[in-house]
């Protein structure tokens, strides 16, 4: 058993939550008992969890002092970023400096990684994101290009995707062309959804504002005064890649986000995005972000299947070079 006193100036109130649920949610997830009078919590369970507990509720305690106000993902989030490492600093999972303005909210970064992958999105013309599924590379730079257009930094936003089907075929599409490649970008449009209404996005997209197309429409264009981003880059051909990135034009910032264990391109065909880093690294101007299972802020068993997946081939020895059904 063990007694901790919060310092002064906590919100007692935001810190435990409606109801003590954020308590009740630490408690679940790290087995302790707490209970508290005032300042002072009481928790019982094996020291360990006792003494993560403690790290969470001091680094919580320390976020409300300064009017922050804690949600039950932020809970979520800190619990699972001291599963490795009991101590490590909590605020750059939670707390953002420059939250980004969307029609429908506001949107911060939830990792370090994040931080730095804003951070490097501000700064650099060419940003390269590698990592698992649900780590935000698309939604970050998504935010960050509805942001730019608002404050008139571009007058277009680009959404670009190679339409490759994900390990399956899905045979002859009925329709005219833009229904054919459709379902190829459906992602993309859930995204823009998420953070603009449904009509005013159509709107934008009907005065070419946001562009939405497969990634080989891209071929013979200069792309100037733009925000463009390339999803499931792992999917483009070397040649698809370098077409792209050649596109570039004045006043304009590209966003390339992948994932280089899912790459469903024919087995005699290379991922572009496994060749860029090597040829850009050195090129001043260009920056390259590697997210890992750490980053995933999707539901909290997706980081778990992640690490799973890569304990089995690690274990097995199976070599699928990347290629697998995509997220």
């Amino acid at each position: 058993m063990r007694k901790i006193k919060l310092q002064e100036g906590v919100d007692l109130a935001n810190l435990f939550g409606p109801h003590d649920l954020h308590l009740k949610m630490i408690e679940g997830e790290l087995k302790v008992n707490m209970a508290a009078r005032g300042d002072e919590i009481t928790l019982e369970g094996q020291p360990e969890s006792i003494q993560r507990a403690e790290h969470i509720l001091q680094e919580l305690a320390d976020w409300t002092r300064t009017y922050y106000e804690l949600k039950p993902e932020d809970i979520s989030r800190a619990i699972r970023a001291t599963e490795e490492q009991r101590d490590v600093p909590l605020k750059p999972y939670t707390v953002s400096t420059s939250p980004l303005p969307t029609q429908k909210g506001t949107v911060s970064p939830k990792t370090p990684t994040q931080q730095v992958y804003l951070q490097a999105i501000k700064q650099s013309d060419l940003v390269i994101a590698i990592g698992p599924a649900g780590t935000g590379k698309t939604y970050l730079a998504m935010a960050m290009a509805l942001a730019a257009l608002a404050q008139k930094q571009v007058s277009r936003i680009i959404l670009a995707r190679p339409a490759v089907e994900a390990g399956e075929r899905l045979g002859f599409l009925p329709g005219d062309l833009f229904a054919k490649i459709h379902p190829y970008l459906r992602p993309l449009y859930d995204a823009l959804y998420t953070m603009m209404d449904i009509e005013r996005a159509n709107r934008l997209i009907e005065r070419g504002e946001i562009e939405i197309a497969p990634l080989a429409f891209m071929r013979g264009r200069t792309l100037d005064d733009a925000f463009v981003i390339l999803d499931e880059a792992q999917n483009a051909t070397t040649e698809q890649m370098k077409m792209f990135l050649t596109r570039l034009g004045m006043n304009s910032k590209a966003i390339v986000t992948g994932d280089i264990t899912q790459i469903d391109l024919p087995e005699s065909q290379k991922s572009g995005l496994t060749q860029i880093a090597e040829i850009l690294v050195k090129i001043e101007g260009i920056k390259f972000v590697y997210f890992s299972e750490q980053d995933v802020v999707r539901h909290r068993l997706v980081k778990a299947i992640i690490k799973a997946y890569d304990r089995f081939e690690n274990d097995s020895g199976s070599n699928t070079n990347g290629r697998g059904p995509t997220a």
